[in-house]
């Protein structure tokens, strides 16, 4: 064993998502809150990557203590892309075959562990599952998936939804990040008695105020996304601008980020003749640069098709930051007009308006009332003390 850790309750995180070494971006959010919760428990992660570009014996398990936190990233082959049956359960097969030894050598080297902690179904809630049934080990689950939201409607699948069932209701807690959310998904019949809301997490220290803020005379927006057109209709917030400028000129968009969707997103803009003049791609960002960016910015915004609680809208808060989104998932439940404004979703009149409103009105918001609130709500020491009692809870029992 590593070292003595037997004070404080160890719990295994079990992540579909996760900054691995393909990606630094994927799963930030639960890391986040794996960081939050290490300051009361032991914390280990164990993550599962299916790598495409290794060969049959080059699997590998990668140990690095990162941020308070024991983290095992196992990469293992991936059967051919073809969608086949024979690939897909050889695929399958890996997973549970490399989940098992990874818990195996976390138990060998971090300990006993007390709580398994899912992070979005259902694969990951399956091993829980069988882990109670064999171990006695409770699990909770936390979930972040759009899927479930009646205008994405992906949770299909006899199968997946008769398992997701059973192990929903096994849960010792269910914990979506927003009610919305939570309400979501036991309209599909996932059941349990212990729904709690434990949103996603800031980093108040990262993401601040300027300290001399002064007013701009070109107002500076952000829109901060993975560049995906489905789900964050950048498409939709570049026609809104292009009619913007119709009616003023003293405002950049400022367009963060890179993805899927990023060039044809740059086209549209060289089409529409906004880029360079009103519309600026600052490309990804991180750390220290992006929270500069967005302290420095004026107003946020966001349009998106579909959402639960976008981090970047915490992060604007925290920053002391408006915003201004379309009213999907759970972002009604944070951002009201003391924070921002909501526009109904696909609706560019509106948005258009209020946007054009709001950059008049700038100075009605409070933004130490703005960063308040998100150190109230989702800063680290917050949600870590809340997913403490949580875990304190269930092993009382």
């Amino acid at each position: 064993m590593i070292k003595d850790k037997s004070q404080k309750i160890h719990i295994l995180y079990l992540p579909k998502w996760y900054p691995n070494k393909y990606d630094p971006m994927p799963g930030l959010f639960i890391k986040r809150h794996a960081m939050a919760a290490s300051k009361h428990c032991q914390i280990s992660v164990l993550y599962l990557h299916a790598d495409d570009q290794l060969k049959r014996k080059e699997a590998s398990i990668l140990f690095q203590n990162e941020d308070q936190l024991s983290t095992y990233r196992v990469y293992y082959p991936k059967s051919n892309s073809q969608i086949h049956p024979w690939n897909l359960l050889i695929n399958t097969l890996r997973f549970f075959i490399y989940a098992y030894k990874g818990l195996k050598l976390i138990k060998k080297e971090q300990g006993k562990v007390d709580i398994l902690h899912v992070n979005v179904l259902s694969r990951l809630g399956f091993i829980a599952w069988i882990n109670q049934i064999f171990h006695k080990t409770p699990y909770v689950i936390t979930e972040h998936w759009t899927r479930y939201l009646p205008n994405v409607n992906t949770y299909h699948g006899f199968l997946r939804k008769k398992l997701s069932n059973i192990i929903v209701k096994n849960a010792s807690a269910v914990l979506p990040v927003t009610k919305n959310l939570g309400d979501a998904m036991q309209s599909q019949g996932l059941i349990n008695s212990n729904y709690q809301i434990i949103p996603n997490v800031v980093d108040t220290k990262l993401f601040h105020p300027s300290k001399n803020k002064e007013a701009h005379l070109i107002k500076k927006i952000v829109h901060l996304s993975c560049f995906t057109d489905a789900q964050k209709n950048i498409s939709g917030i570049l026609r809104t601008f292009k009619k913007l400028v119709n009616i003023r000129d003293d405002f950049e968009l400022h367009l963060i980020g890179d993805g899927e969707d990023f060039d044809q997103m740059r086209q549209l803009s060289d089409a529409y003749g906004l880029t360079n003049k009103n519309v600026i791609f600052r490309g990804l960002m991180e750390g220290e640069e992006l929270s500069e960016c967005i302290r420095s910015a004026d107003l946020m915004i966001l349009f998106s098709h579909y959402e639960n609680l976008p981090v970047v809208i915490l992060e604007s808060f925290a920053s002391g930051i408006p915003v201004i989104s379309s009213r999907v998932g759970g972002i009604h439940e944070h951002l009201n007009e003391d924070r921002g404004a909501l526009v109904e979703p696909e609706n560019e009149d509106q948005f258009l308006n209020t946007l054009n409103q709001t950059l008049d009105q700038l100075n009605k918001f409070n933004h130490a009332e703005i960063r308040d609130y998100a150190v109230e709500h989702f800063s680290q020491k917050v949600i870590g003390q809340h997913l403490y009692q949580v875990y304190s809870s269930i092993m009382k029992k």
